[in-house]
């Protein structure tokens, strides 16, 4: 089984990732969005690169999210590696609904569909949030 493994990873083309490490990733990507929805943002600076984390405090990073709004994600998508950068690129489709309306039409539109579209560094074996573009 470990060498079919290995042989998977050496025939993939050098853009592309395996099934199992662009199943690494998509989890990785779930499993911080859940953070976000969990408004868990201490634990959700722990998924950003160690670059990052290096510069941006656990409490300042915390202060660029609103409880005003609740997210419900319903969608990942690894649209493309660069292998040489170790950089993945993924689509994020979350709902974005205020937890408190303002008005009668903010009330009335609901949720609303968002697309991030994120950067994922591979480093060490670990797949890492970047910054959004």
């Amino acid at each position: 089984m470990a060498a079919l493994s290995v042989l998977a990873t050496a025939c993939a083309a050098p853009d592309e990732l395996t099934p199992e490490q662009a199943a690494a990733l998509e989890q990785r990507v779930r499993d911080r969005w859940q953070t976000l929805i969990d408004r868990d943002f201490a634990a959700a600076w722990e998924y950003e690169s160690p670059n990052y984390r290096s510069v941006f405090s656990k409490s300042m990073y915390k202060h660029q999210f609103s409880y005003g709004v609740e997210w419900e994600l319903t969608g990942v998508e690894v649209v493309h590696y660069d292998a040489s950068a170790a950089v993945a690129s993924v689509v994020t489709r979350v709902m974005s609904r205020s937890t408190k309306p303002t008005s009668a039409a903010s009330e009335a539109i609901g949720a609303v569909p968002i697309v991030f579209r994120e950067k994922w560094f591979l480093i060490d074996g670990q797949w890492w949030h970047g910054v959004r573009f």
